[in-house]
């Protein structure tokens, strides 16, 4: 379904809001996110403060713009996997291309992720901002498994697929760590080498 054309106010508003969030990206990169001050970013972007938190009510939003198809992706790869795919291993295709930059990726992206991945303020606003889909993720893996939409291994799954990126930012090699944990919620504890195990 289309869309009508926005007006004019809507425009500049949009334009506003996207010239505030790429003078502060700038900054961040630039000289690190806790060395950014509110009223530089303004400045940057030419507007007043008041201005610039009508449209950002917190400084950590202004990394992250809103994006409404960020869930109907996530939801997505759930629902369209490749027949055959389990659950766990789309989920982990997802984790891998939208929150982990590859070595040959995008710099843009590249730089992004590294600044949330150094600034923790940043990384726990963008973990919020992931873990607010869990609900709608659980109901979507109990309807693609023929479960009930309440059971409980179904927001368990949607819980740690969601969190298991941020586990892995601390490592030499995200993108490993991912793959390991996904390993995990696809074959359990149980299949999981150990040097040293109880019997």
């Amino acid at each position: 379904m289309s869309h009508p054309p926005m007006g004019r106010r809507e425009r500049k508003k949009a334009a506003t809001r996207q010239a505030i969030a790429d003078a502060a990206l700038r900054l961040f990169l630039e000289r690190g996110y806790d060395e950014v001050g509110i009223r530089e970013i303004a400045d940057a972007a030419d507007v007043s403060t008041t201005t610039l938190f009508k449209h950002f009510p917190v400084k950590e939003a202004l990394v992250f713009d809103e994006d409404s198809g960020q869930e109907a992706r996530l939801l997505a790869a759930v629902r369209e996997r490749p027949e055959g795919q389990s659950i766990p291993a789309a989920l982990r295709e997802h984790a891998l291309t939208t929150r982990v930059a590859t070595a040959d990726g995008d710099a843009r992206f590249a730089a992004f992720t590294d600044l949330v991945a150094s600034t923790p303020a940043l990384r726990d606003y963008a973990q919020n901002m992931w873990l607010r889909h869990t609900a709608a993720l659980a109901r979507a893996i109990a309807e693609e498994s023929g479960l009930a939409a309440d059971d409980p291994i179904c927001g368990a799954l949607a819980y740690f697929a969601l969190e298991a990126p941020r586990a892995a930012y601390a490592h030499d090699d995200p993108r490993e760590a991912i793959v390991r944990a996904f390993d995990l919620l696809e074959h359990g504890w149980s299949h999981q080498p150990s040097g040293t195990r109880r019997r």
